[in-house]
């Protein structure tokens, strides 16, 4: 049998991959400093939090004869299980939400392996000592680790600390891959080129063609010297499945980070998980619970805080209502019809922020509008008050809301709830957001609300309801608080 034919085409490939890493070296090689470097700075901040959190521990109960011993195990434990958990691999914690759970398993483990040692190796710890010190350590290095995420945000947003890659295809989706790296810069990807997988093969120097998959390789691998990038990102839409398994193993073996996208879009990584169906990788999609007793949790809590929030707030409700009275004339509160779940409309309430004719002046300012889609936006609209201009930048101007919410008829957290006449500009897929109450938050008002285009804020709210839970909702009212205090797209 002649094996002429794979000999050949192995030892191609192995030309290409020894090319490939001798002339990518030396970025490479920098590449692995800057990240061994940033690697070795985050665990000495990391050790240093946790012996800042078991002193403040051993100040408040003692630590028992052994307890340098005792540091040492519940320090070792730290570093050991941070490393095992890959608190140290950013593509591990990208989501918050991942890293805490992870410092917290970290911490548990820590604290459970120390407290066995000492109990087999009969050291006299104090127990009260050991459980405040997994306590402040957690509380410590989550801080501590939210301190470095926003570090690291400011510098990339700034240029610095970002991994230049390569985006491979020339399709929708590669340029929505590229639009979103540019725009999001805490991602820390800094795309240098794109590389279209369809493009015709090039000649090699003796005049012979290489196959058009040794050509993919090719042009990749030598774009990635001269643009001194280190990772690539396949679209995975933009090239057969056969092309892209060449193309990862040659990356692979010439030391280049790939990252493949999965032509999922809009679904909670989450609810993902990757198993082995016969010889190919499946992923399997959870389905979303939104029944039982996640709805009575959910209803619970909007009666809790929203009453709450209704009588610790009642003085300041007194305070606006006397403003708002003092400077214009009207009523206090505003009412304008909304679409609620399933289409119900209701009416939401809102502090008066404008004039008492503000509805009749609309149509003279159509041509000023600023907003996107069927959402009506004006910066410097002549119809707000000024106690009504402070009302929006604060967002108090929806406090009243929280009655709608006592009433049944909206959310803490949800989609925006929308007048009936944006229905006529919505396309059949957003009509997916009524399946939900409205909310008073949502991932549209924490994510740049009046800034947000419409295409983002329809993406946002139909995020929301396919990938609802309790978590969610949670993490949506925290970010609320700091994106109120900025002010953010809010006018």
């Amino acid at each position: 049998m002649n094996h002429g034919g794979f000999d050949g085409e192995r030892n191609n490939r192995l030309t290409l991959v020894d090319a490939s890493t001798t002339t990518s070296s030396t970025a490479v090689r920098s590449n692995a400093f800057r990240i061994l470097r940033s690697k070795l700075a985050l665990v000495s901040l990391d050790l240093g939090t946790a012996l800042v959190a078991m002193a403040g521990a051993a100040w408040l109960a003692p630590a028992g004869p052994d307890r340098r011993t005792a540091a040492l195990l519940l320090g070792a434990g730290w570093a050991l299980f941070f490393t095992r958990l890959r608190l140290y691999s950013a593509r591990f914690i990208t989501r918050r939400s991942d890293e805490v759970q992870r410092i917290l398993n970290a911490t548990l483990m820590a604290a459970a392996t120390t407290a066995v040692a000492s109990f087999t190796l009969q050291l006299e710890i104090g127990r009260a000592w050991l459980g405040l010190s997994a306590l402040f350590g957690f509380l410590a290095l989550a801080i501590e680790r939210e301190l470095v995420r926003g570090y690291y945000d400011r510098q990339r947003k700034t240029g610095r600390l970002r991994r230049r890659v390569i985006v491979v295809g020339q399709n929708d989706e590669s340029h929505e891959l590229e639009l979103m790296f540019n725009k999001e810069t805490a991602i820390g990807y800094d795309v240098v080129w794109t590389v279209d997988p369809d493009s015709p093969a090039s000649s090699t120097g003796d005049g012979q063609r290489n196959s058009e998959r040794n050509d993919l390789t090719t042009r990749v691998l030598r774009t990635a010297h001269e643009r001194g990038a280190s990772s690539v990102v396949i679209a995975a839409t933009a090239i057969d499945t056969r092309a892209s398994n060449r193309l990862i193993r040659d990356l692979m073996d010439a030391g280049i980070h790939v990252e493949l996208t999965s032509t999922l879009t809009d679904i909670d990584p989450g609810r993902l998980t990757v198993r082995p169906l016969g010889r190919f990788p499946i992923v399997y999609v959870e389905p979303i619970q939104r029944g039982g007793w996640r709805a009575v949790a959910k209803r619970g809590f909007d009666l809790g805080i929203a009453s709450v929030c209704l009588v610790v707030g009642a003085p300041l409700f007194l305070g606006l209502s006397i403003a708002i009275r003092a400077t214009s004339s009207g009523g206090v509160f505003f009412r304008q019809s909304r679409v609620g779940q399933h289409g119900v409309p209701f009416d939401v309430l809102k502090f008066r922020t404008m004039v008492h004719d503000a509805e009749k002046l609309l149509e003279t300012l159509d041509s000023a509008n600023e907003g996107a889609g069927p959402l009506f936006k004006m910066r410097n609209d002549p119809r707000v008050t000024s106690v009504g201009r402070f009302l929006r930048k604060t967002s108090l101007d929806e406090l009243p809301q929280l009655w709608n919410v006592i009433r049944g008829e909206m959310s803490l957290v949800g989609p925006r709830p929308a007048l009936a006449s944006e229905m006529v500009a919505w396309d059949e897929d957003l009509y997916g957001r009524l399946r939900v109450k409205p909310g008073m938050t949502g991932m549209w008002q924490v994510s740049g609300r009046s800034e947000t285009s419409f295409e983002e804020y329809t993406r946002l709210d139909l995020y929301y309801v396919d990938n609802w839970s309790l978590v969610v909702d949670l993490s949506i009212l925290i970010r609320t608080i700091p994106a109120v205090l900025r002010n953010e797209g809010a006018y």
